[in-house]
């Protein structure tokens, strides 16, 4: 039987079986000689060790399309990620970083500015330019609206998407309006050894309707990849990519060279100053980091 991983406690694995419910699995030995942990997303062939209390064993793990390290989940097809409008404050900074871990590992992000109720329209639609001009699809949203709650399902239909985002910005009140019956598969999983209620929260999935499934994760993370260099930085800001190859020198690092295209674009308006500004501050990080190692 084929089925994914939907949560995992303690070395036992929640498997959900199209057609058939929830299998509590033990991972096979295997997995561990080789260095090969299961994650919250894979794709898996179980065998059944006893049917009548829903056991089994994981005996192969499916090929992934990608790993995410924080949090620990595969196959993900796109991370949502919200922010506020007011109450916090948006931080653009923070979320520039988190693009960046995002554009490393390949992964499409959606972009939600919630608690457009208590924010100023004009400011609103502001941030919302900045990344729409950088390529991001966007979303201003009220989470008490349902109106935004069915606009934001239209982006979730058919893929497993992650939801993430600082404190207090309204993801969970997001994740349950759009899952409101999410607690089914953990009341399935409590009931089966107790199991469910933990003080430590964990990844999970939960499928909003078939082929749909949104992953709640249990923090948010904001840095620059340890691997990266200072010339990988600007590739990972997508509004950069037309002007390359049109600086005087090549490999230009949009900082201080003369006749650098992306800084004449920010001066003329064609290019996010704040964004820019951004990059600079990335670049700099990235030297100094540079600077340290050696």
């Amino acid at each position: 039987m084929t089925g994914r991983i939907i949560k995992g406690i303690a070395g036992f694995y929640y498997v959900a079986v199209e057609g058939s419910g929830i299998y509590e699995c033990k991972a096979k030995g295997l997995f561990r000689l080789l260095g090969i942990k299961p994650l919250v997303g894979d794709i898996v062939d179980i065998e059944i060790t006893h049917e009548a209390d829903r056991e089994a064993n994981i005996v192969k793990i499916h090929d992934r399309t990608n790993e995410l390290y924080r949090p620990a989940a595969a196959n993900i097809d796109q991370m949502i990620l919200v922010t506020a409008l007011a109450e916090p404050d948006p931080n653009l900074r923070v979320t520039d970083r988190f693009l960046i871990q995002m554009k490393r590992q390949g992964i499409k992000v959606v972009l939600i500015f919630n608690k457009l109720d208590l924010a100023d329209a004009k400011e609103a639609e502001e941030f919302r330019k900045i990344y729409t001009d950088a390529g991001y699809d966007t979303l201003l949203v009220s989470a008490r609206d349902p109106a935004c709650i069915e606009a934001v399902k239209e982006r979730l239909s058919g893929k497993t998407s992650a939801f993430t985002g600082p404190s207090g910005v309204g993801k969970s009140t997001i994740v349950n309006a759009i899952a409101p019956d999410a607690c089914m598969a953990t009341g399935e999983i409590s009931r089966k050894l107790h199991k469910g209620r933990h003080t430590t929260r964990h990844t999970e999935l939960f499928v909003v309707s078939e082929g749909t499934y949104i992953c709640d994760t249990p923090g948010f993370t904001s840095f620059i990849p340890e691997d990266m260099e200072k010339e990988d930085l600007r590739f990972c800001f997508d509004e950069f990519l037309p002007y390359e190859g049109k600086c005087r020198f090549n490999g230009c690092v949009h900082e201080n060279e003369p006749e650098c295209a992306v800084k004449e674009a920010v001066e003329e308006g064609e290019l996010s100053r704040v964004r820019y500004e951004s990059y600079l501050s990335f670049l700099r990080e990235l030297k100094e980091r540079e600077k340290n190692r050696y």
